[in-house]
């Protein structure tokens, strides 16, 4: 609230003034709002408390605050001729269904977007590994019956067709098109699968660590997680049966291959396993593959996704996306679930916004019924391998035995311990002071002293120096 930046060319009181003046007329200080003492405001800008006093008495003179001793100083609820009527945004702010992002998350972010930053925290791939001339002829050769209206909340049916065919042929996934309902990503597959089938204090397990603990999302609409604990196998089945006992869980949501931030691969006796259990318990399975197709040069093949199961079409909803394989600025996914599913998370999906664009539904389906997809990720797990190497090399290099880490397989990141134990905080706040952004475990639910390293999202020749930059960092620290 008080990101007061001050300058020397004015007097400082008199931006005080105009900075809490402002924010009153346009109601983000509404009449009423308790206004921080004199001794604290001079604390927060970090000023001399006369200099804030005299800032005080000369709104109290144009009649925007009062005074009054016992209840402090607030916004003038009275004041003749003071134009009250914009909305009490800061009640709206913070009375909202959806959740915020975390400060420290919305700080990490904030911090990406900063070309003198070298960014190993973002999930995405950096721009010189978009297929972006692919795009462009896609783009230019689009159908003339190209679907400009409204179209089916499912998403069109021909991308669906092209969606059943990607499946059975990448993942002996076997599911038609009625069966298949296209995302903006993966990430809007998780919050539709939320919003139409669970209720406020219903009870999910989640993989720890885990991606979706960072999000907002089930805090947004009253679901409770807990935790299913990981080891280098991924995670552990049975613990599914403990939480249920325990808290009657009625949702898992998993990440089976190159989990993240982890990139742990659940082995196929757990996969069998898991399966059996929630089969046992009737709960349903959410299974998240954005990474499961980027296997590195070199390493072995993960075991097949649980929706290509015996008896999983019954018991797996799951979700797949190109943003991780293609492009990211697509936003095109899918969901594949039992019809029931797909027809109620469809009928949800009609209130929100009707369906995603339907040109880049027609670009997407051009790109999984031609060879475009499978080329491109051919060259991204290269691309992805060399950097994974370089990334490797480089840790071991500048901080030795100091960091435990396995090397991924497949998938986008490096998960990290340090030996020596930090605040995350402290960590993000001064890597970002040296031009370097990571993101720390406890974003993921994990215990202190755990870093997610992302080597897809800066170009190549600038994973060296991000590390180099980790390092004067943590030196620091």
């Amino acid at each position: 609230m008080w990101n007061l930046k001050l300058s020397e060319s004015e007097p400082v009181y008199r931006q005080i003034v105009k900075y809490i003046e402002e924010r009153i007329r346009n109601g983000e200080f509404p009449p009423g709002i308790q206004l921080p003492t004199e001794r604290k405001l001079a604390e927060l800008l970090k000023v001399n408390r006369s200099t804030v006093s005299i800032a005080y008495d000369e709104l109290r003179s144009k009649g925007l605050i009062r005074s009054r001793q016992g209840s402090g100083t607030r916004v003038s609820e009275d004041a003749w001729g003071l134009d009250f009527r914009a909305p009490d945004w800061a009640g709206y702010l913070a009375q909202g269904a959806f959740q915020p992002t975390l400060p420290m998350v919305r700080r990490i972010w904030e911090e990406n977007r900063k070309s003198t930053n070298i960014n190993l925290a973002r999930g995405e791939m950096s721009s010189e590994l978009w297929p972006s001339e692919h795009l462009r002829v896609l783009a230019a050769h689009l159908s003339p019956r190209l679907q400009l209206g409204y179209g089916d909340p499912r998403g069109e049916e021909s991308l669906r067709a092209a969606v059943s065919g990607h499946l059975a042929a990448q993942h002996a996934i076997q599911v038609p098109e009625n069966r298949i309902l296209i995302t903006a990503g993966s990430q809007q597959g998780l919050l539709l699968v939320i919003q139409s089938l669970l209720r406020p204090g219903d009870a999910v397990a989640l993989e720890k660590p885990s991606y979706a603990y960072s999000l907002p999302l089930f805090a947004s609409a009253g679901i409770r997680m807990f935790p299913i604990p990981v080891d280098e196998e991924g995670l552990i089945p049975d613990e599914v049966i403990v939480l249920h006992r325990r808290h009657k869980i009625r949702m898992v949501f998993v990440t089976p291959t190159y989990q993240n931030p982890t990139g742990t691969v659940l082995t196929s006796e757990r996969r069998q396993r898991l399966i059996e259990i929630c089969a046992d318990l009737r709960i349903p399975i959410v299974e998240d593959d954005a990474h499961g197709d980027l296997t590195l040069d070199g390493s072995p093949q993960p075991p097949g996704p649980l929706a290509s199961m015996q008896g999983a079409e019954h018991q797996v909803i799951y979700l797949g996306t190109l943003s991780k394989t293609f492009a990211p600025g697509l936003r095109v996914g899918w969901m594949a679930g039992p019809t029931s599913v797909i027809e109620r998370i469809a009928g949800v999906r009609e209130q929100m916004d009707f369906g995603i664009s339907g040109i880049t539904q027609a670009i997407a389906e051009q790109v999984l019924k031609s060879d475009l997809w499978e080329q491109n990720v051919k060259r991204l797990r290269s691309a992805l391998t060399r950097r994974r190497d370089r990334m490797v090399g480089v840790l071991v290099g500048y901080f030795g035995d100091e960091l435990d880490f396995d090397v991924p397989r497949g998938g986008y990141h490096i998960w990290v311990k340090r030996q020596q134990p930090f605040r995350d905080q402290e960590l993000v706040e001064t890597a970002i002071r040296n031009g370097v952004v990571v993101v720390p475990g406890s974003i993921y639910g994990a215990e202190p002293g755990f870093v997610r390293l992302t080597y897809a999202s800066s170009p190549e020749v600038e994973i060296e120096e991000g590390i180099r930059r980790l390092h004067d960092a943590f030196k620091r620290g």
